[in-house]
């Protein structure tokens, strides 16, 4: 193969196209250049550059043409100092559940919509508040449940890395130097259960026959209207317990030879549990959230239909590579919840397996799960407990 050369011609200032612009034809400039180089050497002007442009054909593929859209702001801090994820989320107790809700449903959505294969920086740390976690550390439950989010995503792309299944996923894994780890004491899963547990003793204050009359001693609501305590509370502890099974689950599948399985089962089926009380929450959330953006269009990601606070998907296309203005379509509610449950199920189907020497058994068993047509997730959990058998 010729060596690789380049020739690099100074060109002027590029004017501007306008009214008094004169378009010529410079095709036999182009065929004349193409007859006087040699393999490998190219011709190019100061300001070009192949990555550039190679990342600036659109190949209709919305993983790879993910696109740069024109932002508000060009940064985190510009974003925070103009109120995009405002700490305390609301001055009313009510709006700052219904706010936290949101932020949770369409965390999960762009979870999803990553583990298809888009690009991490756009999805789920398109969340301000995963990006200045500090800022959440007056807010308990919001910043135990951004650092288990955090957790969750490191173990996912720990997991895909290890398997080497995401040849046709390969942004799935780069991390743009975003903040992933610094979790590792998982001290983050104290703070969650100890939220928890406040949610049971208020779930509990709202089943006694005088909760809507009378407050709890020392047992402060969530919010104002003693008529949607019950509801809310249902809503948060299905969301946060799903979350903390779903991260035990990871946990427990990375366990050399299998010996997690037993356990990974009983968190999956909480995981399913908690989905399908996470679906019921919706008629509930949706009452609540109409009354808030009435005339707006519903937002197809949380369950309330309202628009997160703290979200902005363009902060972080500078880490990705330049490309065409194409903009990442989230997964909506519905799908999500149906994402994980099927995500769930076939992890159900790997942990039933039992490991078994003879590759008889181990390839019959791969044959039917590809059957399932199984995601990116699950086919590296697969490849992992298969290399336990070999």
């Amino acid at each position: 193969m010729a060596e690789d050369k380049e020739i690099t011609v100074s060109t002027p200032t590029p004017i501007p196209s306008g009214d008094g612009t004169v378009w010529a034809d410079v095709s036999h400039l182009l065929s004349s250049a193409c007859n006087e180089l040699r393999d490998g050497e190219l011709i190019h002007g100061d300001n070009f550059s192949l990555f550039a442009a190679m990342s600036a054909l659109e190949i209709m593929d919305p993983k790879m043409d993910s696109g740069m859209e024109n932002g508000r702001y060009h940064s985190v801090d510009e974003a925070i100092e103009n109120g995009a994820a405002p700490i305390p989320l609301s001055f009313d107790k009510t709006e700052d559940v219904l706010c936290i809700l949101d932020i949770m449903d369409h965390l999960l959505a762009c979870e999803a919509t990553w583990h298809k294969g888009h690009s991490l920086a756009q999805t789920v740390f398109s969340c301000i508040y995963l990006l200045r976690l500090d800022r959440t550390s007056s807010h308990p439950l919001l910043h135990s449940f951004c650092r288990l989010i955090r957790a969750t995503c490191n173990a996912v792309i720990s997991v895909v890395s290890e398997a080497r299944t995401h040849e046709e996923e390969d942004l799935f894994t780069m991390a743009y130097g975003l903040p992933l780890g610094g979790d590792k004491d998982e001290r983050f899963l104290s703070t969650l259960n100890a939220v928890e547990e406040t949610l049971c003793r208020q779930m509990r204050a709202c089943k006694s026959p005088s909760a809507k009359k009378s407050v709890v001693e020392d047992q402060e609501p969530l919010q104002t209207n003693p008529d949607l305590e019950e509801g809310f509370c249902q809503a948060l502890l299905c969301r946060l317990r799903f979350r903390k099974h779903y991260y035990h689950l990871l946990l427990c599948m990375k366990r050399p030879q299998g010996r997690g399985f037993e356990l990974a089962r009983k968190h999956i089926s909480s995981c399913l549990l908690e989905v399908e009380h996470m679906r019921k929450s919706t008629e509930f959330l949706t009452s609540v959230g109409s009354l808030s953006y009435k005339d707006a269009v519903p937002m197809e990601t949380t369950a309330s239909g309202r628009h997160p606070v703290g979200f902005d998907a363009n902060l972080n296309t500078r880490a990705s590579a330049p490309a065409p203005p194409r903009a990442i379509k989230t997964l909506n509610w519905d799908m999500a919840l149906e994402y994980f449950k099927k995500l769930l199920n076939d992890l159900d189907v790997i942990c039933s397996f039992t490991l078994d020497s003879l590759l008889e058994n181990v390839l019959k068993f791969i044959v039917e799960f590809q059957k399932l047509q199984p995601d990116l997730v699950a086919r590296a959990h697969l490849q992992i407990n298969n290399s336990c058998t070999e």
